[in-house]
């Protein structure tokens, strides 16, 4: 076998164009892009229904914010958990055996929140829900990653990420049509049931899709040598990767977690601009955020892992000074929305790629499950430390101080860790 398995299945680009590294791919490696990206649509669509659904379950349940806010944080804490422990299942039994494991998961209790009778249920439901979400970023950036050449990992993992905007516009239309169709007490509901969509797709991918070359030559040497184990990434050759690896996705995550957090709140309350609560808004994010995906995915490929990040972190950074400190009107803040999605979800395109080439593929999705999700769970902490400071000074200074912090540490990691762009992935 090829030491260095499907990476050099394709040594050069017999297309020229933007798309060409997609027309160059096999048959097996388109599908098991498509079974990534749509994997993260379907991901985003469900992760995303709960919160168009909160304002009506106020109004019927009478549930306070901070009960819906437990609702979040709770979901947040167990797609933390559950990419971590997908990251070691992928080490063992594969990266599409658990993909099709978390997909299927988020999906049948996605569904199951159609059938809660009170807060409670719901919350149990949702939160079980969170550890299939966050479960299948981590196996569907592993597969991807390891299936794709080299010198075009970073737009292929950042297009299968974009998918995540598209579930999110499925989401908003689904919502759109349901709540003008049915009564609020019933549509909620039924945006739920329709959560189970994404298990069908299961069956595609156990059909279709097999484990990337390089993991089954990884997996072939370890069952003839000592087993791979999760503590790994804390050994003496791999401690130092781990650990930068992991402030470079808390500061990411916290920079977003400030911004999407507050940002509404700070606008609406000491700003008193209405359009936030509008769909135009809501599409102009949705649109930025996923031509941010796809952009800040060639640019992985184009200026390097780190230049990305870091571009994207200063962008990142600079449309929050102008929310927070420009006097905007509510004309200026629809066409605002773009730019706050472009740079705040594309800062994310280039992080599956990145995390793909730091670690090696005995131990890559325990790294990559573990590295991002400490980091989210971390960076959960950051809205309510800005709420805490945001009672002793204004709330628009709170999210400046925060995202400044967040996206200071994304540079700082980047600039610390090695530029992986190109890297030949082996299987040991």
């Amino acid at each position: 076998m090829n030491p260095t398995g499907v990476q050099q299945q394709v040594s050069s680009s017999s297309s020229t164009g933007p798309f060409a590294w997609y027309r160059d791919i096999d048959s097996q490696q388109r599908r098991t892009f498509w079974s990534c990206k749509i994997g993260y649509g379907l991901d985003g669509m469900d992760t995303q229904m709960l919160s168009f659904v909160i304002p009506t379950l106020i109004m019927l349940w009478g549930i306070s914010t901070t009960e819906a806010g437990l609702i979040h944080t709770s979901t947040l804490i167990a797609s933390a958990a559950g990419g971590w422990i997908a990251g070691i299942l992928s080490d063992r039994i594969g990266r599409v055996r658990t993909l099709q494991l978390t997909v299927l998961w988020f999906a049948f209790f996605t569904f199951l929140c159609g059938f809660a009778q009170n807060y409670e249920q719901l919350l149990i439901a949702r939160t079980l829900m969170g550890f299939g979400f966050g479960g299948e970023w981590t196996a569907g950036a592993v597969l991807i990653g390891e299936v794709i050449r080299a010198q075009d990992r970073g737009k292929a993992v950042g297009m299968v990420q974009s998918g995540w905007a598209l579930g999110w516009g499925l989401t908003a239309i689904l919502y759109a049509l349901l709540f003008s169709w049915l009564p609020a007490e019933q549509a909620w509901r039924a945006l739920f049931l329709l959560g189970l969509v994404p298990a069908i797709f299961v069956i595609f991918v156990r059909r279709l899709v097999k484990d990337p070359e390089v993991y089954r030559e990884a997996k072939a040497v370890e069952n003839a040598e000592v087993p791979s184990q999760f503590y790994e990434i804390f050994a003496p050759g791999m401690l130092w990767t781990t650990v930068r690896a992991s402030l470079l996705t808390t500061g990411a995550l916290g920079g977003y977690y400030a911004i999407t957090s507050w940002l509404p709140t700070f606008l609406k309350t000491e700003r008193g601009l209405s359009v936030l609560g509008t769909g135009g808004y809501l599409a102009m994010v949705i649109v930025g955020s996923y031509i941010g995906y796809v952009v800040s995915a060639y640019l992985s490929d184009l200026l390097g892992r780190k230049k990305n990040f870091i571009l994207f972190a200063v962008g990142s950074f600079v449309i929050v000074l102008l929310y927070t400190q420009m006097p905007v009107s509510d004309g200026v803040m629809l066409w605002l929305g773009f730019p706050l999605g472009f740079f705040a979800s594309g800062i994310f395109s280039g992080m599956g790629a990145f995390l793909t080439e730091l670690f090696p593929t005995r131990i890559r999705g325990s790294g990559q499950g573990f590295c991002y999700n400490i980091g989210k769970v971390v960076a959960a902490l950051f809205p309510l430390l800005i709420g805490v400071l945001g009672q002793k000074v204004p709330l628009g200074l709170g999210i400046g101080v925060f995202s400044a912090v967040s996206y200071g540490v994304v540079i700082l990691a980047a600039l610390s860790l090695p530029e992986t762009r190109g890297k030949q992935l082996q299987a040991r």
